[in-house]
């Protein structure tokens, strides 16, 4: 089968695939490599997306070849309950993982998951860097080889060189203060891989090598962003803090609920960040530099690898996806990090190439959802779809970017014995906090994202948004299964 043969089967959906699959198995040497690029913390600030502020040359290069999705959503917006999702291809109440605290193998033991599907069809499985949270999580069954992580000394919470440690403790004496955890940035002029991500990027090309010549399903997870804001001095040398423009609206909604923000305990475990109460400009103009400058590091180490991709003729043959597992608020709301069901929180980017697709360069406002990412890449790479999985193959949507698609993409975050689920549909975010035992629903949230994903008030109780509300209840009652597209 040619490449525009299988490209128009694609288009066809679920039902054309069976044919397809069983072709493939017969020439495994002739399947679709996938890459899958795993990005922690990365809210969809880059250039691609609309934000030239933002250096993300390499990004944006790979999104001039595939199809960004500007509405994707996580399902729940912190690591472990979202890379449960990708991975398993089902929602946090189905994951039962709703915290740090449990791998996915202890959640679901017999579940397939993503990597073992493709390495039971043939498949050269590989994990470099965080793909789970929690370390060696699928190692007896989705991995070909045990799952790799550079090593390295252990700083504030980064892996750093002993150079960079050494102009850290220069530079700051708070590295060994409060908590040991040590500031929440440094720029250390050190090689790229004087830092993590590097070293990960170093790795991966020398995989790509090593897998030329057999089908391969590679998962690359960058840290950066993620706090600390640490990377080499040159990615922050790219911008100038003056010119920064801090958030303008720095507090919270009108009329939000307690249960809608956190304190942002995640960035107060640093020695530079206070315990409590808001943050200089200074500070905050620090951060989001070091927030930008970690993001220009983790494109060039993702420009590294996709070069390497190209010069070993491998481009032709590999499905590429670049997914952040949640967004994250810098200084809007006056708050930071994740942790909510906040659209800041929940959007996060999504980049797909499949070598010959139509409408390359293209931008969909369709709904996508971190649950979505499993079914699509078997669907692009001629494999079946199994049968537990929640999600939608978005594979259609790259023939065809402004085809109707979801009616919502849904989302959750727990608070104790409250659950929060949300939903984004057209221009509305609702959020409904429900008593897990009696089933109530103890506060609403409304918020309208038509011209800005920052909203200001909450109007749920507003009279004139009654029919809204109550619209937008029963969608959340009716589920996911009601939001899907019709074929």
């Amino acid at each position: 089968m040619d490449r525009r043969g299988f490209l128009r089967s694609v288009a066809l959906g679920a039902a054309a695939w069976p044919v397809a699959a069983r072709r493939l198995a017969a020439a495994p040497s002739a399947r679709r490599n996938v890459l899958l690029i795993c990005v922690d913390d990365l809210r969809p600030e880059l250039g691609c997306y609309g934000h030239p502020q933002v250096l993300s040359p390499h990004i944006d290069k790979l999104a001039a070849r595939g199809l960004l999705f500007e509405r994707a959503y996580v399902q729940q917006a912190v690591c472990a309950p979202s890379r449960a999702v990708l991975l398993t291809g089902t929602r946090p109440d189905t994951t039962r993982i709703y915290g740090l605290s449990t791998p996915v193998r202890k959640a679901m033991p017999k579940v397939l998951t993503l990597p073992q599907h493709f390495k039971d069809h043939g498949y050269t499985t590989v994990s470099l860097g965080k793909i789970y949270h929690h370390r060696s999580d699928d190692n007896a069954l989705g991995w070909s080889v045990p799952e790799w992580h550079p090593e390295g000394p252990w700083v504030g919470r980064g892996y750093r060189s002993d150079a960079a440690i050494a102009a850290v403790k220069k530079n700051d004496a708070t590295t060994r203060g409060r908590k040991g955890i040590g500031p929440a940035t440094d720029d250390a002029d050190v090689p790229d891989d004087g830092y993590r991500d590097g070293v990960i990027a170093d790795k991966a090309i020398a995989e790509l090598r090593r897998l030329k010549g057999k089908p391969f399903f590679m998962a690359l997870g960058f840290m950066k962003p993620h706090l600390p804001f640490n990377s080499p001095k040159r990615y922050w040398d790219l911008y100038q803090r003056d010119a920064i423009a801090l958030p303008s609206f720095r507090q919270p909604p009108k009329d939000a609920p307690a249960l809608a923000l956190t304190n942002w305990g995640e960035m107060r475990q640093y020695t530079d960040i206070p315990q409590s109460g808001k943050l200089t400009d200074a500070k905050t103009r620090q951060l989001i530099h070091g927030y930008r400058a970690c993001v220009s590091y983790m494109d060039a180490q993702v420009g590294r690898v996709l070069g390497e991709l190209e010069r070993l003729g491998l481009a032709d043959d590999t499905i590429v996806l670049l997914w952040g597992d949640h967004g994250w608020k810098l200084g809007e709301y006056g708050s930071w990090c994740k942790h909510t069901n906040m659209e800041l929180d929940t959007r996060s980017p999504i980049i797909c190439h499949v070598p010959g697709q139509k409408n390359a360069g293209a931008k969909s406002t369709a709904l996508v959802e971190t649950v979505d990412i499993y079914p699509s890449l078997c669907e692009a790479a001629g494999l079946p779809l199994p049968k537990h999985l929640e999600g939608t193959s978005f594979v259609p949507l790259l023939d065809a970017p402004d085809r109707p698609w979801k009616r919502a993409a849904f989302s959750q975050y727990p608070r104790g014995k409250i659950m929060g689920y949300t939903l984004r549909s057209g221009r509305w975010r609702y959020t409904e906090w429900i008593d897990r035992k009696t089933k109530k629903v103890t506060a609403r949230e409304l918020y309208d994202h038509g011209a800005s994903p920052v909203a200001r008030a909450n109007l749920a109780a507003a009279p004139e948004h009654k029919a809204t509300v109550a619209a937008l209840s029963q969608m959340l009652a009716d589920g996911w299964q009601k939001a899907r597209p019709t074929k």
